[in-house]
């Protein structure tokens, strides 16, 4: 026979956990003194506690080893046991591996993000360049702006792994909207997809007249006063859809610093010849 403290030392679970075991029915010592409560254990004991211990290593959650030593006696016996516990595992690590690849996607949309941050801070205000075809993933919209971000949460929860690049959105209308704003939240995408209520579609090559905006949203109308001076000053006609593309915005976690956003104002632009 074996007191508490010999036993934990043989079996290697602590004298605390033992005494839960105890209380849980799990792992019942040979003899208790109802006058001390001081509690003996036997080799069958130890042979229980191996028992607890390799199922504990298997992940096994405590109701289901009461379960394999109520109903089992070898492995053979607890083949069902173990089945079940390989299927629960499989879902498990499915799951996680889910949701590793979502991390994974935050980091690097995070990385890239800072690196054209760091770009982005010492770029030319306001620029002239060709900005080339993608393939987008749309969610065409009417209403306030602001309706922008439950597409976008719609893209990235339906697009996942497609994602390609920043979110953007296009406006159709060709001026300021108060609550019926005709504008399409959009992600580039690596390859064409189907999906109910997103329209997938080649976003063409545009000559844009461009400027990094840094700041709140709220703010934009002040870039676009200097965008829309320099467009007129050169005499040039802006074709629409005008587009806006994020590069440093609210995330999946947090809302982050609206001082700190930055997003390029993109004006594709007929040449006057």
């Amino acid at each position: 026979m074996f007191s508490i403290g010999e036993f934990s030392t043989i079996s290697g679970i602590t004298v605390r956990t033992l005494r839960f075991y105890h209380e849980l029915g799990l792992l019942v010592p040979a003899s208790v003194d109802p006058a001390t409560n001081y509690r003996t254990y036997d080799e069958r004991n130890l042979e229980t506690a191996k028992v607890i211990a390799a199922l504990r290593g298997l992940e096994f959650p405590l109701e289901q080893i009461r379960e394999v030593l109520a109903e089992c006696r070898d492995d053979q016996d607890a083949l069902g046991q173990l089945e079940r516990q390989q299927k629960m595992l499989t879902g498990k690590v499915r799951h996680y591996q889910t949701v590793l690849d979502t991390i994974n996607q935050l980091i690097e949309k995070e990385r890239r993000t800072r690196d054209e941050g760091k770009t982005a801070t010492s770029a030319p205000r306001i620029q002239e360049r060709d900005v080339e075809s993608m393939l987008v993933a749309g969610i065409r919209m009417k209403g306030f702006y602001a309706d922008c971000g439950k597409g976008f949460a719609t893209l990235g929860k339906t697009l996942g792994r497609q994602i390609a690049g920043k979110p953007l959105c296009l406006f159709y209308d060709g001026e300021y909207r108060e609550g019926d704003a005709n504008f399409e939240a959009c992600m580039p995408i690596r390859k064409l997809i189907a999906s109910n209520g997103i329209s997938v579609h080649e976003l063409p090559a545009a000559h844009c007249v461009t400027l990094l905006h840094h700041g709140p949203y709220e703010d934009l109308k002040d870039s676009y006063a200097k965008l829309l001076k320099y467009v007129n000053e050169k005499g040039y006609k802006v074709t629409l859809p005008t587009r806006e593309v994020y590069i440093k915005c609210p995330g999946m976690i947090f809302r982050g610093n609206p001082k700190k956003y930055v997003t390029e104002i993109q004006l594709p632009i007929e040449q006057k010849r």
